[in-house]
């Protein structure tokens, strides 16, 4: 765990760093998939995000419950949804725990395109005729550049991940507390970069080592953590051909491989 102080503005948690089928793999049995090291198990990648006032999840992916309960989430104030690949989505129904009450809602923020597919997946939770104790009852607020949640000024970041539309999230709580989080993007896009220039924390899609048509190579997203002048960089959405221990001794200084479980505060 990194500390600089005890109550810092913002905390992130990795729930997961792994790629869409997690790891270990079903079925596979490569070092990385039967290490016992235990940064080498991953689940489907998502953080909690706490923000000065506010509690939010990033991504709802099928691991959620399992997610939360290692955690220790018992509440969230709102849940950020980067695109819907069923990794990032097809654990939404689990978000039922966080709108238990008859009239109580949870905000869920995302593109509209990817509020138009959770309306498709989940119809019975956005119709309003399930409005009963327990059940999930989202609040879709559609994000398009900059709105203000928790007490940070909270920025989507567009990028190009394969051909769906799909953002990060760049969060800002004041000086020494700028942390983005782009889990899936093969190029960041040129308005994003103008945001993410001088961040204190960032957290990029960083698959392998070799190429990817969708994702993020480590040279590649080593070129971006350049560009934009990060301060601190860390890889997630990490595929069963990277071994922890062996890939983190060729990163350069201020450069890191996120793992399950890891907390983050700053500044």
């Amino acid at each position: 765990m990194e500390t600089a102080m005890a109550r810092a503005p913002i905390a992130l948690t990795f729930l997961g760093t792994g790629t869409s089928v997690g790891i270990p793999v079903v079925g596979c049995r490569c070092g990385v998939c039967t290490s016992a090291d235990p940064r080498d198990k991953r689940l489907r990648a998502s953080v909690l995000v706490e923000l000065p006032s506010a509690r939010v999840l990033v991504d709802a992916g099928p691991d959620l419950r399992t997610q939360c309960l290692r955690a220790g989430i018992a509440d969230l104030d709102a849940a950020l949804i980067t695109h819907p690949h069923a990794d990032h989505v097809c654990g939404f129904d689990d978000l039922r725990r966080f709108s238990i009450g008859a009239d109580e809602v949870l905000p869920v923020y995302a593109p509209a395109s990817c509020l138009a597919v959770l309306r498709r997946m989940y119809p019975y939770a956005f119709d309003g005729e399930n409005r009963y104790p327990g059940y999930l009852k989202p609040e879709p607020r559609p994000v398009a550049g900059a709105f203000e949640l928790g007490g940070a000024r909270v920025c989507a970041l567009p990028v190009d991940h394969g051909k769906v539309e799909c953002v990060g999230y760049h969060f800002d709580a004041g000086p020494g507390s700028r942390v983005a989080y782009i889990p899936d993007c093969k190029r960041v896009s040129p308005a994003a970069m103008e945001t993410l220039a001088g961040v204190d924390l960032l957290v990029i899609d960083a698959l392998r080592e070799a190429p990817h048509p969708t994702h993020q190579s480590f040279g590649e997203a080593l070129d971006v953590a350049r560009a934009c002048g990060a301060r601190r960089t860390w890889f997630t959405h990490i595929a069963h051909e990277v071994a922890h221990a062996a890939a983190s001794r060729s990163l350069p200084g201020g450069v890191r491989i996120a793992h399950d479980g890891l907390k983050l505060l700053l500044p």
